[in-house]
């Protein structure tokens, strides 16, 4: 690859690494793999990058390698990893402390949806793309997205019963 391609590749890591590493690892839901999802995913589009560096949005084209990635590698596994949580953070305030912990259980809770529900809320609410970019990122309708939006969501509400300092929506 000449250096002005290869500068730009560069550039385009170091701008939009952070962005999709979140990505990988809310599908993921564990650091390694995440890194190793990003690490695998930033080497496919490294190899094409003269090809990639020209769409209108190279960095929608990354996270599908990303997205593809994590669908191949968790294609076909049923279980669920426990994740330790370590809730010994000194010096917070209870307030932040309650977010975290927020935070930590609706993770959880995300990486008990499967893979494809879990990647359209991702993508959805975490990423903030519409319906219509979601489904173009996935390769499917819109309706798939919303239908598998909608069971994810459900899930999660009904979960969040049982989630300390959560009070229902009002309506």
């Amino acid at each position: 690859m000449d250096a002005g391609p290869e500068h730009a590749f560069e550039e385009f890591v170091k701008d939009r690494s952070m962005g999709l590493y979140r990505t990988a690892y809310l599908i993921a839901g564990d650091l390694h793999h995440a890194e190793d999802l990003l690490q695998a995913g930033l080497e496919k589009a490294y190899r094409s990058w003269e090809r990639i560096s020209v769409m209108e949005q190279p960095e929608a084209y990354v996270r599908r390698i990303v997205i593809n990635l994590a669908n191949d590698r968790w294609r076909g596994r049923r279980f669920i990893k426990e994740v330790v949580y370590d809730d010994s953070v000194a010096g917070e305030a209870a307030d932040d402390m309650a977010i975290v912990d927020l935070r930590q259980v609706l993770i959880t809770q995300l990486r008990r949806l499967p893979v494809a529900m879990r990647t359209v809320l991702v993508l959805r609410y975490w990423e903030g793309l519409s319906e219509a970019e979601t489904a173009a990122e996935l390769g499917c309708s819109v309706g798939t997205v919303k239908s598998q939006a909608s069971r994810g969501l459900s899930r999660l509400r009904e979960a969040s019963g049982s989630w300390p300092g959560l009070r229902p929506a009002a309506p």
